[in-house]
């Protein structure tokens, strides 16, 4: 399964399949005006609207499913066109990570990158660290093979290609979606010699830009777990600071293949459910009991969120980037544009979407652009055991009829951000290890 993970999020900023979107003028979102227009939706019932939703329930509860459990919220900018259980708390699978998401943005900037500092307990010389590799992590959950490549080719740079001591890192290190720092720990010195690679190290390399040296760093130590206080008696001196890709591309990341450990890793660094959940109601303006979460990933049926929440969850997401220069399209999967979790819906191109899965719960939330009622944003969740092709073919539905009924929209093209293609936010960017000492310039206590 990790091996599995580190292929997809490997390929996440893969554009061989993207297509010419059309949609709205996203550079109209920047409005401030607009952006206030957001907080209080007032309810202007559309028949239509009305007629699509009942459809949807009633085309699931057919097949057995509760109608209770069954929740649809459709909004605009600025009004409620038509609900079902819209403020009913239900099993919302990975719309969890819409919380997670918000909550991520109230905490750190968008630009914010999680820190890992290499520091050297000895000497260097000859190529030789005489002394322990020291790693203090600050949980970076995108820390992967690629990462530990270009890492080592970088104490390559600062003259290192032997260590006589041990690896030591702090226990918040994780790398390849594993929080045992032992673990990980492990898996840095597999990942920092080409002699160790196994197939998915091998894989991964492949992803980088062809002229990325092979690193082959031994470490003739084991690894060890020390916490701060004992690395801080090391009198280690620093040598790389290596920073993560910025929170908005990890994100974007996240959702786009609902990284339950991205996100789980994430809301800790938060503070926990409790906490996301709590800055997540009142960025959104929702009543708390409507977010009720256990984690920030959404494994398990207890993480319940009402469709108005989600939509809610949303918006303000729209509204806290948008002043930053950023929209949605920079933190969710957009149809046309990336694959992940939405590969195989036929949903029109444009919309930016996000899908939550469980054994009984398919969902799937969002906002999709029309030409008669501008940005639709809206959440489906449906809950109970049942075919999950149908449930998909339902949804893809209700947005399909929404689109026919508003008209498809007819302007300039979807203006998405260049970020997926910024070396900063590539997995294995030499760029995100700052050198901080070199063989040349350091004096470095033994």
């Amino acid at each position: 399964m990790l091996e599995f993970l580190g292929s997809i999020l490997s390929i996440w900023l893969d554009t061989s399949e993207v297509k010419t979107l059309k949609s709205v003028a996203w550079q109209d979102w920047l409005d401030t005006a607009w952006i206030r227009s957001l907080t209080q939706p007032q309810k202007a019932i559309d028949p239509a609207a009305v007629a699509i939703v009942q459809n949807h329930v009633s085309a699931v509860t057919a097949t057995g499913m509760a109608t209770p459990s069954q929740g649809v919220w459709i909004q605009t900018d600025s009004e409620i066109l038509a609900e079902h259980q819209g403020e009913t708390p239900l099993s919302a699978a990975s719309l969890t990570k819409i919380a997670t998401t918000l909550a991520a943005l109230e905490t750190w900037e968008p630009e914010h990158q999680f820190e890992t500092l290499i520091s050297a307990s000895g000497p260097i010389q000859d190529g030789v660290l005489q002394g322990d590799l020291v790693i203090q992590g600050e949980t970076d959950p995108l820390f992967v093979w690629e990462e530990a490549i270009v890492l080592a080719n970088a104490l390559k740079q600062v003259g290192i290609q032997r260590v006589t001591g041990e690896l030591i890192v702090t226990p918040k290190f994780v790398m390849n979606f594993e929080t045992d720092p032992q673990m990980a720990a492990r898996l840095l010195q597999q990942g920092m010699n080409a002699v160790l690679w196994n197939e998915a190290a091998a894989e991964q390399y492949q992803t980088l830009p062809p002229t990325t040296p092979r690193p082959q760093l031994v470490i003739e130590g084991g690894v060890r777990v020390l916490p701060l206080s004992q690395v801080a008696q090391l009198s280690a001196t620093p040598l790389i600071r290596h920073q993560s890709v910025p929170l908005v591309d990890m994100l974007r990341a996240m959702n786009t293949y609902s990284n339950n450990f991205m996100s789980d890793v994430i809301a800790n660094e938060i503070g926990g459910a409790a906490t996301v959940a709590e800055v997540a109601a009142a960025q959104a303006g929702i009543p708390l009991e409507e977010i009720q979460l256990i984690n920030g990933s959404g494994l398990g049926n207890e993480n319940r969120i009402s469709p108005r929440a989600v939509g809610a969850m949303l918006v303000a997401i729209q509204r806290s980037v948008a002043l930053q220069q950023l929209n949605i399209t920079d933190l969710f999967p957009v149809i046309g544009r990336d694959r992940g979790t939405l590969r195989g819906r036929n949903i029109a191109a444009g919309a930016a979407l996000k899908t939550g899965t469980l054994d009984d719960v398919s969902a799937l939330a969002g906002v999709i652009p029309t030409r008669d009622r501008g940005l639709i944003w809206f959440s489906i969740i449906n809950v109970g055991i049942g075919d999950l092709d149908f449930l998909h073919k339902q949804q893809d539905q209700l947005l399909q009829t929404l689109v026919q009924t508003w008209g498809s929209p007819v302007v300039s093209e979807l203006r998405l951000s260049d970020r997926p293609t910024r070396e900063a936010a590539q997995l294995g960017a030499a760029s995100r290890n700052q050198i901080l000492q070199s063989q040349s310039n350091a004096v470095i206590k033994p």
